[in-house]
């Protein structure tokens, strides 16, 4: 069977290309989540969460030292 990947499948009705359209666009469905797996356990995706933690963090922390403070009562 030719394998027609990322082809536009114009089918009105069930023909006889039918069935290989319907394996074809299976087979690029499972390209894709291959494709999607290896993203997925790369290191710099599963790192994303950490950044995002320490980005929050040094958030807080720059609000809390860039703070204006209270003015102090004159005696």
């Amino acid at each position: 069977m030719a394998r027609h990947k990322d082809a536009n499948w114009n089918l009105a009705e069930e023909g006889p290309g039918y069935e290989g359209a319907k394996l074809a666009v299976l087979m690029d469905i499972r390209d894709e989540l291959k494709v999607l797996n290896k993203v997925f356990a790369c290191s710099n995706f599963l790192e994303i969460p950490r950044v995002l933690r320490d980005i929050r963090n040094m958030t807080q922390l720059t609000e809390a030292n860039t703070r204006k403070r209270k003015a102090k009562k004159p005696r």
